[in-house]
């Protein structure tokens, strides 16, 4: 009984209580696609303005995130949307080039945090200190919306991406290894988008 219901506990502000103010949470999007940028998104959340609903990304629906990146941008305190490109995840890695969004993403917050939650395991260097929360979007509130703003901005840019390189998807499967992603790429072979370091790419560049 214990185990179910800590499966259904919602995110709350207990974390974010517990460090100085003000806190930002900090999520990122996109680190297991094949093509497309790796998006994160920090927000500092008005405890007397949360959304109703907010919870984390991957329990929502396209359109309750959708709803939730309007409130969330309304109501909170500040907030901010970082990318790291193809060619970025190239040179850097998926994991630290993830970390870089992280890093635009705060930075481009309206108001300085003073302590960063980040979802995950890894200490990313941001420009304040940071507590890593691990499976955080389902803990803490702050890392709930900034799941939402990430996950919500690198799907609308892999939309603008379908429209700008045609046949592939982007729009379905957001990058993601799908059937009909595969089929495209063996079809068409990689794109500008593509993610060359990653294997399915470079078999189809090799013509496999």
């Amino acid at each position: 009984m214990a185990r179910k219901t800590a499966a259904l506990r919602a995110p709350d502000l207990l974390l974010e209580s517990a460090c100085p103010a003000p806190v930002c949470g900090v999520d990122e999007a996109g680190r297991g696609p094949w093509a497309g940028p790796v998006s994160a998104g920090a927000v500092i959340l008005d405890p007397a303005r949360i959304p109703h609903g907010l919870n984390d990304s991957k329990k929502l629906t396209a359109r309750a995130r959708e709803g939730l990146e309007i409130e969330i941008k309304t109501s909170a305190i500040a907030w901010g949307v970082g990318f790291a490109s193809v060619d970025e995840i190239s040179e850097l890695n998926i994991l630290h080039a993830a970390g870089l969004a992280m890093r635009r993403a705060v930075e481009s917050l309206g108001v300085s945090p003073a302590f960063a939650l980040v979802d995950g395991n890894y200490p990313f260097q941001l420009p304040c200190p940071v507590r890593t929360v691990v499976g955080g979007d389902g803990k803490s509130l702050s890392i709930a919306a900034a799941s939402i703003l990430a996950k919500v901005a690198r799907d609308r840019l892999m939309i603008e991406m379908d429209a700008r390189y045609p046949g592939y998807g982007f729009a379905g499967h957001k990058g993601y290894g799908a059937p009909a992603h595969i089929s495209a790429l063996a079809r068409l072979g990689p794109c500008e988008i593509h993610r060359t370091t990653w294997a399915p790419v470079q078999k189809a560049l090799r013509g496999e």
